[in-house]
């Protein structure tokens, strides 16, 4: 076998944040089912880590285009993480200060990369849930005359996947079978924007929705209460905690509804924690792919869909980010800092260079 060659990217990049987008899709080719193809859409391939980078950029973008955003203006936003860090990302290439409103309950290595980003990272109370901290980044703006993000209602977040994410899915699928497409939602914006260009150019393709089983909003068939803006206007009454981070708040967001009133999706199916996490730690043993507990959820699924897929299938599933973001979650529980038993043998195996 030759060895492997690369020629560069054909461009040079003037900021950061043109980087974004443009990522992957990998075949998965020793944990997928024979009679089927598997592929994933590796956003851990953008610069900050996660799919969230797109509508961190498009949202900074459109407000700078409708001058809702002035030079120099702090921007604010709660986010379980993903976009916060996105956001960190942008605001720092661009040269805005950033307020991030978080529970407290989300991993802390995502507090810490948003500040190493330049961000100030405001945390709320674990029992007033994502509302709660929601409701905080809305006082912060009124306060204090901040640009506020509104990644859960704005325009900008399912537009920037219908405009890159589904034409990215398009252009590696021409002229070959996609069967199904597998995604979760967290804002929503993936599932609304790439729902747009399928069921428009697509429409053979099966779009398979989830959410967490323990938190299944949507499966509950109750609606959002909202306010006149279409905010959320309280905690929905089927939210419990589930440690998917970054998919599912304690409120259906406004940019999904579109998603649920053009039925933009085939099957709903839950999924449970524990599985996403069992996934993600084998799609990394197994292929050597390294994603969250989100991307192990969506696998999960993909897996359930593949199982009762007809010969010749080909299914996509959506990686939201990098499992590094979650190393103080139960994602890494069991997997040791020091040295194992069979790594102490393995060092015993031969005399020199041992640990004491």
């Amino acid at each position: 076998m030759a060895i492997r060659e690369t020629q560069g990217h054909g461009r040079l990049y003037d900021s950061v944040v043109d980087t974004v987008g443009d990522t992957p899709v990998i075949r998965i080719n020793r944990i997928a089912p024979k009679h089927v193809e598997v592929y994933v859409k590796a956003e851990a391939f953008n610069p900050a880590g996660s799919v969230k980078d797109r509508l961190a950029l498009n949202i900074i973008e459109a407000a700078e285009r409708a001058g809702a955003l002035k030079p120099g203006q702090t921007v604010v936003e709660a986010t379980s993480g993903n976009t916060g860090i996105g956001l960190a990302m942008v605001c720092a290439a661009k040269g805005y200060p950033l307020v991030v409103t978080m529970a407290e309950s989300f991993s802390v290595e995502r507090r810490r990369l948003m500040r190493f980003l330049g961000a100030r990272v405001v945390l709320t109370p674990r029992a007033e849930k994502g509302f709660g901290m929601y409701q905080k980044a809305k006082e912060l703006a009124e306060a204090n005359g901040w640009f506020l993000a509104h990644q859960f209602e704005t325009e900008a977040n399912a537009d920037i996947h219908e405009a890159t994410t589904g034409r990215e899915i398009l252009a590696d699928f021409a002229g070959r079978r996609l069967d199904y497409f597998v995604t979760g939602y967290g804002t929503g914006g993936t599932a609304t924007g790439v729902g747009r260009v399928l069921r428009r150019e697509r429409p053979e393709t099966r779009i398979i929705l989830s959410e967490p089983a323990n938190a299944a909003l949507l499966s509950s068939g109750k609606p959002q209460a909202r306010t006149r803006e279409g905010e959320p206007a309280e905690s929905h009454p089927a939210f419990e905690p589930h440690p998917i981070q970054g998919w599912t708040p304690d409120f259906i967001p406004l940019v999904l509804q579109e998603a649920i009133d053009k039925g933009y999706y085939d099957e709903l199916v839950p999924i449970a924690g524990q599985e996403g996490i069992d996934w993600a730690r084998r799609l990394a043993v197994e292929e050597g792919i390294f994603t969250g507990i989100s991307g192990g959820s969506t696998f999960a699924v993909a897996m359930k869909v593949a199982e009762t897929a007809p010969e010749g299938s080909a299914i996509l599933a959506m990686l939201p980010d990098t499992g590094e973001r979650y190393l103080s979650t139960p994602l890494f529980e069991g997997i040791a800092e020091g040295m194992t038993e069979e790594e102490i043998a393995l060092s015993k195996s031969t005399p020199g260079y041992q640990m004491p």
